[in-house]
């Protein structure tokens, strides 16, 4: 890891005029800069320093990886609208999806949400009915992207929107946007893509529908599951119209003295998403109709990295690092160190 070189003075202060040549920065090699920052972006830091011992037989300490590995994320997000895959994106086979949520990280302010942002392409998959929305098999997406910080609504939507450009897809008429109730999500959806899909995430929507038939009728009640099951069914094959005609019914079933308030809460719940329950077509046509891809990066990018035992992060390295977590597993991580 070490090695030496000659240092020649000059006006500037001086340079060692062969690292361009052997490609070292600093004290260490691109290359051993990106051992460093791949070991880190899987592994706590004191961790890491064990890993790289043992891998390597370098002596580095734990402060030196957290240093490296931030000036690494920080550069990886700074060169993000010079990346090749924009290209890449432009020519991948699939429709465009974008999925957004958030998770919480532990910082030195207190907790707080990391949004997250998935731009991806996925081929479309085989026709399915209804009944077969949690048994098919959708196609994994040909490319993706990832964007995340810790941020107020209005800055994020602008660093999704710069995403967006740049991949050529704000104004594609194909887009898909997928999340699940919360507001701010859709609100933000209107702002980058205003000519998306919305699409509620399917397994939030039957947990709303699941959740009201236990509190009408009981836990594990048979008449609690048959009301499930038919009114997940009802969701499922007609979005909005069944909803209704299923909740017309259900009312009309509720025991006497039970308080149906779950089931107008239920009412109100959908009420604010009536375009956004086109299930059956969309399995009809092979399309998605879940938000997982987004809450599987939370858990892999935020939760399995992030949240460590003691751990407590800047706000402003947060975003960098789960960005570069989740490059590591995409063929642009090659680029980011082939290119310098």
């Amino acid at each position: 890891m070490s090695v030496n070189r000659e240092y020649c003075g000059n006006a500037d202060g001086g340079v060692f005029r062969a690292d361009a040549v052997l490609g070292i920065d600093g004290a260490r090699t691109r290359q051993a800069i990106r051992l460093i920052t791949l070991a880190a972006v899987d592994n706590s830091f004191a961790r890491s320093q064990f890993i790289l011992s043992e891998f390597c037989g370098w002596t580095i300490d734990d402060e030196t990886i957290r240093r490296t590995t931030h000036a690494e994320a920080k550069r990886a997000a700074v060169e993000r609208p010079m990346r090749a895959d924009a290209t890449r994106f432009a020519s991948a086979p699939g429709e465009i999806e974008i999925l957004i949520d958030a998770g919480k990280v532990n910082t030195l302010d207190g907790w707080r949400d990391v949004k997250i942002g998935l731009v991806l392409r996925r081929e479309v998959g085989n026709p399915a009915t209804p009944s077969q929305w949690d048994t098919r098999r959708l196609p994994h997406p040909t490319i993706q992207t990832t964007v995340a910080a810790i941020e107020e609504c209005g800055e994020f939507a602008t660093r999704m929107r710069a995403e967006t450009d740049r991949l050529h897809a704000t104004s594609d008429t194909g887009v898909s946007v997928l999340g699940d109730g919360a507001e701010w999500i859709w609100n933000l959806a209107g702002t980058v893509v205003p000519q998306a899909a919305h699409v509620l995430d399917v397994y939030h929507a039957l947990e709303h529908v699941g959740d009201a038939a236990k509190a009408i009728w009981g836990v594990g009640t048979e008449a609690s599951k048959a009301q499930m099951e038919s009114g997940r069914a009802a969701v499922l094959a007609g979005g909005k119209v069944g909803l209704e005609r299923w909740l017309g019914a259900a009312f009309a079933e509720v025991p006497e003295g039970i308080d149906p308030e779950s089931l107008v809460a239920l009412a109100a719940y959908f009420a604010k998403h009536p375009t956004r329950l086109d299930y059956a077509g969309r399995l009809a046509a092979g399309r998605s109709i879940g938000s997982g891809a987004v809450e599987g990066s939370i858990k892999q990018n935020v939760n399995l990295r992030l949240k460590r035992s003691g751990a407590r992060w800047k706000v402003e390295h947060v975003g960098p690092l789960v960005e570069l977590r989740a490059l590591s597993h995409e063929p642009e991580w090659q680029n980011l160190w082939n290119a310098v």
